[in-house]
């Protein structure tokens, strides 16, 4: 793929991320006689994010994909794809704080310490942060391996996201479990991954030549 193409593909990927926000604001409005339903607070909570969820997942999906496939240019969309995610679940958390408790600090205080499902929702949340501000090639270059370690916590971020979802579905369960085995999948390939490049790596220093000192 060119770098022409490329740019067309952002765009596209761009604007797809965007009609959910879009969808959600057409049915907030009341546009062509849709509305958000009976709860429109908790509709617009749930949409958030659920579409954080989903992006997330695609995010993880990159790498897996692009190595069965061979289709490298699929890692250029990665960055975008993970902010994207960052993005909608920021907006979750400013649905549920501004129009759901109304900037009610304190009882967002207490909900966040007291109830499971939104304390492993900010964990989550929070973990994400770091991940978006050193996205950039820049401190990927400035931050060496450290980088690559910093961004695997892209892992515990979707687990805690999938238990998450599943503690606050109500009639859902299965659609939240559905989530939770494309986590399990997702990081067992990142696994096997891993093992299988220590176990080359090994061989490789088993089959290295032994270098021998010349003597003086």
């Amino acid at each position: 793929m060119n770098k022409r193409q490329l740019r067309i593909l952002k765009v596209i990927v761009f604007c797809a991320c965007l009609l959910p926000l879009a969808w959600a604001a057409i049915r907030a409005f009341g546009i062509a006689s849709t509305s958000l339903g009976p709860n429109p607070v908790q509709e617009l909570l749930h949409g958030m994010g659920k579409t954080g969820l989903n992006i997330l997942l695609i995010t993880l999906a990159v790498t897996p994909v692009r190595r069965l496939t061979g289709l490298n240019w699929l890692i250029r969309l990665r960055r975008m794809l993970g902010q994207f995610s960052f993005f909608y679940l920021l907006l979750h958390l400013f649905v549920y704080a501004l129009l759901d408790l109304r900037l009610a600090w304190g009882t967002l205080g207490v909900d966040i310490t007291q109830r499971p499902y939104i304390t492993v929702g900010m964990a989550a949340l929070v973990a994400l942060i770091p991940l978006s501000i050193t996205s950039t090639n820049a401190m990927q270059r400035r931050l060496g391996r450290k980088w690559k370690r910093l961004h695997q916590l892209i892992y515990p971020i979707a687990i805690l996201g999938a238990v998450h979802y599943y503690w606050q579905t109500r009639g859902e369960e299965s659609a939240a479990l559905t989530y939770g085995f494309a986590v399990a999948v997702m990081l067992a390939y990142r696994l096997v991954q891993a093992a299988e490049l220590r176990a080359k790596n090994k061989r490789a220093v088993r089959g290295a030549p032994h270098q021998t000192l010349n003597p003086p």
